[in-house]
């Protein structure tokens, strides 16, 4: 063999070591990026179970009997407007939730034109599932146990609340309002005293640990979902607009 062929040979050799070398770097990096994705994966996995057993036992270790508010519809919800509108429209929301807020903004006063109008009726179905987000107060259990006692005694004032609560909605991840300024809003709502020194008598807080548990049983994902006439609303709840030209198309079908 000539010494040019044999420095081919030993070339060759060290080329195909150096792209050995190069595989192996490659693999074990690989293999530490999959670990490291797989570890982080299972973190996730195991922070969203204990989530979700801690908001379960959140909801399971309410207090006491259950008391639905009275003037409750044979469905559980909470009416308002005219029993024979053509339209019935259903708002599953969470006093602390941003997106309700968003949406009440939005079709806050075109709902209550289609009420006053006798086109719809409205059924409101509170639910507590971020009381994790106000601070350890609590806030969305406290706002709808204040809004079912305001059902239950005064339920011609339950739309006028229920404006009033988002109109003045805390941030999420806040402390939310305090006792005291939910049963101011209350009171400027024209909710009688009577029925606001009830609020902290947290009568209702069994109920609404029991409905926001049925609802996500019921296929319910998240706030605000709409129904209309039974039927989810698909389109922009964000925007003025979608939601009414639904409800009136829905009418007219009627």
């Amino acid at each position: 063999m000539s010494t040019r062929t044999r420095l081919r040979t030993q070339e060759r050799r060290q080329a195909q070591q150096a792209a050995l070398v190069r595989r192996s770097k490659r693999r074990r990096i690989l293999v530490s990026v999959g670990a490291l994705v797989i570890a982080a994966l299972v973190a996730a996995i195991t922070v969203a179970v204990v989530q979700a057993a801690g908001h379960e036992r959140t909801l399971l270790d309410a207090n006491g009997a259950v008391v639905a508010p009275q003037h409750l519809t044979h469905t559980g919800a909470i009416a308002v407007g005219r029993a024979d509108a053509p339209v019935t429209v259903e708002i599953y929301y969470d006093y602390m939730c941003p997106a309700c807020g968003a949406f009440e903004k939005a079709n806050g006063g075109e709902l209550d034109q289609l009420v006053a109008d006798g086109v719809a009726r409205i059924e409101l179905r509170p639910i507590a599932f971020l009381d994790e987000q106000s601070s350890g107060t609590e806030y969305s259990t406290r706002s709808a146990n204040a809004f079912a006692a305001v059902a239950d005694a005064a339920p011609d004032r339950v739309w006028d609340f229920h404006t009033a609560l988002y109109e003045q909605q805390p941030a999420e991840g806040s402390e939310g309002l305090s006792d005291e300024q939910i049963a101011k809003i209350a009171a400027d709502a024209g909710v009688p005293a009577d029925v606001v020194d009830g609020f902290t008598d947290d009568t209702f807080r069994p109920w609404v640990a029991s409905v926001t548990r049925e609802a996500f049983d019921s296929g319910v994902q998240g706030t605000p979902t709409v129904k209309i006439n039974g039927e989810a609303f698909e389109g922009n709840v964000y925007a003025v607009g979608p939601l009414t030209k639904a409800i009136k198309s829905a009418a007219d079908d009627r």
